[in-house]
């Protein structure tokens, strides 16, 4: 039944103008409604409903990401946009923050303003 449905994301923030700014500003994303209950934005056709809350407890682990075409672009992209790109223990990353799984595959980490964290990947094999 849901395989035939749009599907809505949503992440928290403690600060609705903050978040929305980092959204649009950094990340590129254009807003399709602000309302006092959520940002809502446009994520290539996916709608990112960001939900203001009192507080977080953010996720020790990737809550929203990205399949990007040139991974070292767009790493480079939001590092020039003020995003710090994050270094995990055990793992080989290389000097812009990119982690090349055994099969090719590349994942890099980011933080929003809320400490949410974010990734981008670039699949070895496109489509998957």
């Amino acid at each position: 039944m849901l395989r035939d449905c749009e599907l809505v994301a949503f992440v928290a923030t403690t600060d609705v103008v903050r978040a929305r700014t980092f959204f649009t500003d950094v990340v590129g994303l254009s807003v399709l409604e602000d309302t006092p209950f959520a940002c809502v934005l446009d994520a290539h056709g996916t709608t990112l409903r960001v939900t203001p809350v009192e507080s977080i407890a953010p996720a020790r682990y990737t809550v929203l990401g990205w399949t990007v075409p040139d991974m070292a672009a767009a790493v480079r992209d939001l590092a020039e946009r003020g995003v710090s790109f994050e270094r995990f223990d055990g793992l080989e990353q290389d000097e812009l923050g990119v982690w090349t799984t055994p099969g090719g595959d590349q994942v890099a980490w980011f933080k929003d303003p809320d400490g949410n964290i974010l990734s981008l990947s670039h699949h070895a094999k496109p489509g998957i």
